[in-house]
């Protein structure tokens, strides 16, 4: 039997890279997905890829810097699906390495408000109908860097950091719903983001993870075998581990 038969999931930043693959296994598993990001053209190809599957999928088109975007994801797989077993909180942005002096407060405000704030919402807004159910699963998509500050990374990592917290307390509020929340904090992964970013990939640094690495973890959080594990952030580092440097 498949791990995650017959549950209902959402993927956010799900176009691509991590958020994909997550959305890809959770469907392999045997979840219906509802997948979202800012990019038509790509969740729609990703549903039908998850249709071709023999799984439900639905694609919504949702910008989470926008709180009337984030309420329709939640209104989305709840009109389609009924109820949502999983939350997947991976929509990012990662900006080039500016030093704070040199931030604009615009760009920072729209990282704050994608990584941090829209994870928070996102979450307010399923939770009743997974208090109701008494039981769900929420990961969030974290970072290595939210384990410590690192120049010219800072608005990056203050909302990965947030992201660590606010699992934390999240966590504790709703285990005596049956609801369990944890946090992965990936290292270096060989996403389009990545390469855009700092500009190689997998081929000019072999100890880059894939994305299907990650969403190998978050499958197990989304299934009954991580019943014993709340509240807590896993560092999924790899081969980028800083023990090997």
């Amino acid at each position: 039997m498949q791990r995650l038969e017959d549950k209902i999931a959402v993927v956010t930043g799900a176009s691509k890279g991590i958020g994909k693959a997550i959305a890809l296994a959770l469907a392999h598993e045997g979840a219906s997905v509802l997948v979202t990001a800012r990019t038509t053209q790509a969740i729609e190809a990703l549903a039908d890829q998850i249709g071709q599957m023999g799984r439900e999928a639905v694609a919504v088109t949702a910008d989470l810097s926008v709180e009337s975007d984030i309420a329709r994801i939640a209104d989305g797989a709840l009109k389609s699906f009924g109820r949502i077993d999983i939350l997947v909180n991976n929509a990012g942005i990662i900006h080039p390495p500016i030093n704070l002096v040199d931030f604009d407060a615009l760009l920072w405000r729209e990282v704050i408000e994608v990584n941090l704030t829209a994870a928070a919402l996102l979450t307010k807004a399923v939770l009743p109908s997974m208090i109701e159910k008494r039981s769900g699963k929420i990961i969030n998509i974290s970072s290595v860097g939210g384990r410590k500050g690192g120049k010219g990374r800072s608005a990056y990592r203050v909302t990965k950091a947030g992201l660590i917290s606010l699992t934390e307390s999240v966590a504790a509020e709703v285990k005596q719903y049956g609801i369990d929340v944890n946090c992965i904090c990936p290292g270096g992964v060989d996403t389009e983001g990545y390469r855009q970013v700092f500009g190689k990939g997998k081929a000019e640094n072999p100890s880059l993870m894939l994305p299907e690495e990650i969403a190998e973890l978050a499958v197990f959080l989304a299934s009954d075998a991580s019943s014993s594990i709340t509240g807590t952030a896993i560092d999924a580092l790899g081969g980028t581990n800083p023990l090997f440097s």
